[in-house]
């Protein structure tokens, strides 16, 4: 054989071999044999919610009429109406509001400004549920510190100083801890106000809210937050062995509670109508921004779920129920009132899914379950090769759906957006719709239409 036919036989096999590795990396893994009788409904669902942007434009027109959407405030209550409103015509079933009474605490004027070593304003943005400075705010030399355990070593310096907690992002569940307890720990150790570096990686001056915790047995203090950038400035000079005096001036206040509502709709089941597949996502969000990902886009994905089976007169054996949670931002009253309002049907819930981590691409799932249901999760995303999601992961759940699966001990399931695209934006006012793509939107209502569809039309019920 010739070195020029070898050299060309080596190359027609070696394309080949890539043209069928290419081939088989498209398809991805094959389905169970189990799934066989879903591929046609759920290629229907998977088409219908790719198909065009209707969930991507649903969301914008939520955001774009509502705004921000706090507990307590007049653009929520209008938001649930509407969500109601929406739900009826897209013709679920059992469509209705459950009443829920939920914190009312109103932002107010803010600033702060660095005295020494020479005057310059900085942002600021007040932690949720913060106690206001005195009029005409606080003034304190500020100790920058980086870890509660350097807090607990440098107490002596604390008393009547500000606190600046400039802990780095490492991730989301650590890090918001200085967020959550800052002004607890400094409280107690008798610091006028705490500062808190924003919880996400670094932005352009982005400021980043969230809930401040208080203690019965500790003094509130005022808290706010800084971006990464100042509060950076702030610790190089201290570092420098600088004087860094600021003030403070929040002008919060907390009102009675409000009256709220969760929004529920329903595809009821053809068969076993009491056993219910739970999906859901949060309507409220923090007053900045519009709450696009955290969570109006949790809300109209899993919304979209429903409206897809509706649309394609898919009627699985289950209940499919949605539900719109009210205050899971600064209290998960919403979630503690469902599991309440439902605690007599909680083992009837064979299976809840939640979004609220965003549906930037690349995706994946995360579940709490059995193994058995584990290996039974995985078989279905078989069904998924063409959206790119091919894991499941640990870590199903969510604040809202956690109260009622703890009570029937629900398998659960999360869809998590690329935390990357994520916590930039997360609880800032740059989280607006701009920044989400529709196809990541569809790609979302497509997953979780294909899942619940599924979990709720098997013979038997997901093992617990």
């Amino acid at each position: 054989m010739s070195g020029r036919l070898l050299r060309h036989l080596w190359w027609t096999t070696a394309v080949l071999v890539a043209c069928l590795l290419v081939t088989v990396a498209a398809q991805g893994p094959a389905p169970a044999p189990w799934l066989n009788s879903y591929r046609e409904a759920t290629s229907r669902l998977i088409a219908a919610a790719t198909a065009d942007d209707f969930a991507w434009q649903r969301l914008a027109e939520l955001t774009d009429t509502f705004g921000s959407r706090l507990s307590g405030s007049d653009s929520l209550t209008r938001a649930i109406a509407w969500s109601a409103e929406r739900m009826k015509k897209d013709g679920l079933d059992n469509v209705r509001t459950e009443a829920v009474m939920v914190p009312h605490w109103v932002r107010g004027a803010e600033s702060a400004e660095i005295l020494l070593p020479a005057r310059d304003r900085i942002g600021v943005l007040g932690l949720g549920g913060s106690v206001p400075t005195p009029a005409g705010g606080i003034e304190a030399d500020v100790v920058v510190i980086g870890s509660f355990e350097e807090l607990r070593s440098r107490a002596g310096e604390v008393r009547g100083r500000m606190v600046l907690f400039n802990a780095p992002f490492v991730n989301y569940p650590d890090t918001v801890s200085y967020r959550n307890g800052g002004a607890r720990a400094a409280g107690a150790l008798g610091a006028t106000a705490v500062l808190v570096r924003s919880i996400g990686p670094m932005g352009m001056q982005t400021l980043h809210t969230g809930s401040v915790e208080y203690s019965p047995d500790v003094p509130p203090i005022p808290a706010a937050a800084v971006s990464v950038e100042d509060a950076n400035r702030i610790a190089r000079l201290t570092a420098r062995g600088q004087r860094v005096r600021v003030r403070l001036s929040l002008e919060s206040r907390t009102f009675p509670d409000a009256e709220s509502a969760n929004v529920v709709g329903e595809i009821v089941g053809r068969e076993r109508p009491e056993e219910i597949v739970l999906l859901g996502g949060h309507l409220d969000s923090w007053d900045v921004g519009a709450g696009a990902s955290d969570d109006a886009v949790g809300s109209i994905v899993t919304w979209e779920a429903l409206r897809l089976m509706r649309k394609l007169g898919l009627r699985p054996r289950r209940t499919v129920r949605v539900v719109l949670f009210t205050n899971e931002e600064n209290g998960v009253r919403g979630g503690a009132a469902y599991a309440t309002a439902h605690a007599h049907e909680a083992a009837r819930h064979v299976f809840a899914l939640e979004a609220d981590s965003g549906v930037f691409f690349p995706a994946s799932l995360g579940f709490s379950g059995s193994p058995t249901s584990r290996t039974l999760m995985r078989d279905i995303l078989g069904l998924l090769t063409t959206t790119g999601i091919n894991d499941v992961v640990a870590g199903g759940g969510g604040a809202d759906i956690g109260p009622i699966a703890q009570i029937g001990g629900t398998p659960t399931m999360a869809y998590i957006g690329d935390p990357g695209k994520f916590f930039p934006l997360h609880h800032t006012a740059a989280d607006t719709v701009d920044r989400i793509p529709p196809s990541d939107v569809s790609r979302a209502a497509a997953v979780i239409a294909t899942i619940a569809y599924v979990v709720a039309e098997m013979p038997m019920a997901l093992p617990r």
